[in-house]
């Protein structure tokens, strides 16, 4: 049976190097990233032990004419597609990119909150479920976080639209309130207000099987720290970081 709507069920990495890419965050995740691309758009998926974590895209010449550059990007499945994009139209959202049909594996949209954020909607053509979000397995996303410059609007926004529910609220002092989201009776990420400076996105954070040795590694490959180790609610430990290229995520593990 898919996954209901409003589940994360994917995660896209557009990268200038896809080569560069597997080198860099296999040894930080915990991957094995395709190190070849048996289809015309490039498309290399990201494989762990029990399934796909994701897939990465390598951008074109197109691509970068029109913008677009390296960012993790997260996929939402939706019941229907084109009524979600008219749904986030009519809440102030935007249609970045119109809903088309990639045969074999869905029909998908990008749309923008009202803030400018980037996400994907997606009705897959298959009925199996995905398990690229999956808190506990290793190698899979395990939280979804969203700074926003207009913490109230996303919290009016993403729950009318994909149908979660705004937790337990964490107060953060002069950072303000660090709102937890639940979808189907789970905690799935939070949302926050973004730091002064800071750009407001999406941020996905990805289970390894050690932060100790995913620090190494991100330091070794050329990416940067920008918090932690830290101990999180749950004795969780989180890693914030920028990889090779600037993009920004997150790494946790026990």
């Amino acid at each position: 049976m898919r996954n209901p709507h409003g589940t994360f069920i994917w995660y896209e990495l557009l990268t200038s190097d896809a080569a560069a890419a597997k080198a860099f965050y296999d040894p930080v995740v915990g991957w094995d990233i395709e190190a070849t691309a048996n289809n015309p758009m490039n498309y290399r998926m990201i494989n762990v032990g029990s399934g796909h974590a994701g897939g990465v895209m390598e951008l074109t010449a197109e691509m970068r004419e029109h913008g677009a550059k390296p960012i993790w990007l997260g996929y939402v499945g939706v019941d229907d597609v084109d009524q979600t994009v008219a749904k986030a139209e009519s809440l102030g959202g935007k249609a970045m990119m119109p809903a088309f049909d990639l045969p074999g594996v869905g029909r998908i949209a990008m749309i923008a909150d009202p803030q400018g954020i980037p996400i994907y909607v997606m009705r897959g053509a298959s009925e199996e479920p995905s398990n690229a979000f999956s808190p506990d397995e290793p190698g899979h996303a395990a939280w979804n976080e969203l700074s926003s410059t207009d913490l109230e609007a996303a919290k009016r926004f993403y729950p009318d639209l994909f149908g979660w529910t705004l937790g337990d609220v964490m107060p953060m002092g002069e950072m303000g309130d660090y709102q937890f989201i639940e979808h189907g009776g789970r905690m799935i990420g939070a949302m926050m207000k973004a730091r002064a400076g800071g750009h407001p996105s999406w941020n996905y954070c990805f289970r390894t099987d050690s932060v100790d040795r995913g620090l190494e590694a991100i330091n070794t490959g050329g990416g940067t720290v920008t918090f932690g180790p830290s101990e999180v609610p749950g004795g969780d430990r989180v890693v914030q970081a920028f990889d090779h290229e600037g993009v920004a995520f997150m790494i946790v593990s026990k």
